[in-house]
Parts: structure tokens; C-alpha cells; sequence
């Protein structure tokens, strides 16, 4: 992987962690998704405009992946409504590196060297030292969490393979994002009253947190044109340790001894698979 390349993720993570923090500290959290769902619908209709549509090829996949996106933003928001930020994201990314890699090897003909295996295995390993032993455990949360990484590694896959069908990435990634005006359009049905309620800030919160989120998953898109689905995934997972330091500083979930443990066993993970 080039040094671009893995300075782009890497930027996709930071701003990654960001969008869930915004997610975990709002007041109600299926409303602030509505509106994160929103935030990709704003600059996806622009791109529109700007770029050319995918190949029809890249139809079904864009149809897929807005049906595995909404099952995520449901399942993402329940384990934020009964676990800790620092054990929820932790699990929900955790584990996603290994399965995107098993499915690319099947799904998109990618075999990685072993090098790159023991990179992806180590970031795992690194993401998964923050929650053992952890406070903030629940049951429901776990569960969530596991069925949010289950999608995370449905739709990055889906995603990889669309995006490189599409005959334009950025056509394909305005599309994707477009498409979600129909998770909007669902919460704001469903829940009218809550979203009647919000205020300006938090509307204008939940908006800059979906362009946010918006950003970091175009960027992964983008990598994923240059480099096998696995080892983006497994960059793009160090966003727990973002997102565990967040949990520490900014919710005070616990202490930050572990997050550091982590976030070197995670770096030597990263510098594994720089010298794939």
C-alpha cells in the first residue's frame, strides 16, 4: 500500500470515530442517525451532478448496499442505547478486518500474502484488548454490537465489489449516498413527533455528522479501487482506538491505561501490512 493511500484511511478512521461519538453522545440516537443518513444525502445529490452514474453492473450492488446500511444504522443505534461507547464500537469494528478479508478472498478473488494476514489479525487483536474485562458490559449490547459487525462486513464487501464494477468510483459513491434519502424518509415517518422536536443545534449536529461520516467512508471507497478490501478494512478499524480515547476524554468512560496497550498493539498491526 502506498503511503497515500494509508494516510487516506487513516483520515477516514480519525473522522470515523468522530461521526460515532456525535452518535453516542446525542440524546436520541435513532433521530441523530436519521439526520447522519441526511448528511450523506446532501453531498450525494451534488455529486450527481458532477460526476458520471455507474455501469448498470454496479446497480445491484448500490441496491444492496442501501437495504445492509439500514440494517446497521438500526442495529448500530440499539447497542448505543445499552453499552458504552469504549465497548460498543470496539466490538462492532473489532472483528469486521478478518471477516471483510475471509469474504474478499471468496467474494472478490483477493488471496493476501501472510504478512498481510498477520497485520489484519494483530489490528484485530489490538481492537479487541479494549473491551476485555471492560465496565459498560451488557448482554443486549454485545448482541447488537456482534449483528452491526455482521453488516459493517456485509456492506464493505458489497461496497468493494460495486465500487470496482462501477466504472466510476465517485459516480458509484453519489449514488450510495443518494439512495439513503430512504432511511431519512423512513425516521422521519416513523418518528415525525421526535424529529419535530429537535433543536437547531442538534439538526445542525446530526447534518455535520453525516457529511463527516460522509467523507470517511468515501475516502475508504476510494482506497478500495487501489488496495485489497482486507487491509483497508483493517486501517480503517484503528478508528476504535480514536474512538476509545473519545470515550475516555470526552464521556470519561473509564481509564486510559488499556486504550494505550491497544493502540500500540494496533500500530504494530498497521506497520505490518505497510510492508505488504
Amino acid at each position: 500500500m502506498t503511503p497515500a493511500i494509508i494516510c487516506t484511511v487513516l483520515a477516514a478512521a480519525l473522522l470515523h470515530a468522530v461521526w460515532n461519538a456525535m452518535v453516542k453522545g446525542s440524546g436520541d440516537k435513532t433521530v441523530m442517525l436519521g439526520l447522519i443518513a441526511l448528511g450523506h444525502v446532501v453531498p450525494g445529490v451534488a455529486m450527481l451532478a458532477l460526476f458520471p452514474a455507474p455501469s448498470v453492473a454496479a446497480v445491484p450492488y448500490i441496491v444492496a448496499s442501501t437495504v445492509i446500511h439500514w440494517g446497521y444504522y438500526y442495529f448500530l443505534s440499539t447497542a448505543y442505547r445499552f453499552g458504552d461507547l469504549s465497548f460498543v464500537y470496539p466490538i462492532a469494528r473489532g472483528l469486521t478486518p478478518v471477516m471483510i478479508a475471509l469474504g474478499a478472498t471468496v467474494w472478490a478473488d483477493e488471496h493476501l500474502p501472510l504478512t498481510a494476514w498477520g497485520g489484519i489479525v494483530i489490528v484485530s487483536l489490538g481492537i479487541i484488548t479494549l473491551v476485555i474485562k471492560r465496565g459498560g458490559f451488557s448482554g443486549p449490547a454485545l448482541m447488537a454490537a456482534l449483528i452491526t459487525s455482521l453488516t459493517i462486513a456485509a456492506y464493505s464487501i458489497v461496497d468493494g465489489i460495486g465500487i470496482r464494477l462501477s466504472g466510476s468510483p465517485f459516480g458509484y459513491i453519489a449514488w450510495i449516498f443518494s439512495a439513503e434519502v430512504c432511511v431519512f424518509a423512513f425516521i422521519v415517518l416513523r418518528f415525525h413527533k421526535r424529529m419535530s422536536q429537535l433543536t437547531r443545534r442538534i439538526g445542525l449536529i446530526g447534518i455535520c455528522g453525516g457529511v463527516l461520516s460522509g467523507a470517511a467512508y468515501g475516502l475508504v471507497l476510494y482506497a478500495k479501487t487501489f488496495a485489497p478490501l482486507g487491509l483497508v478494512s483493517a486501517l480503517r478499524e484503528t478508528s476504535v482506538v480514536f474512538a476509545a480515547m473519545i470515550g475516555v476524554f470526552w464521556f470519561h468512560e473509564g481509564p486510559g491505561f488499556r486504550r494505550v496497550i491497544a493502540a500500540i498493539i494496533v500500530s504494530i498491526g498497521i506497520i505490518v501490512i505497510t510492508l505488504v
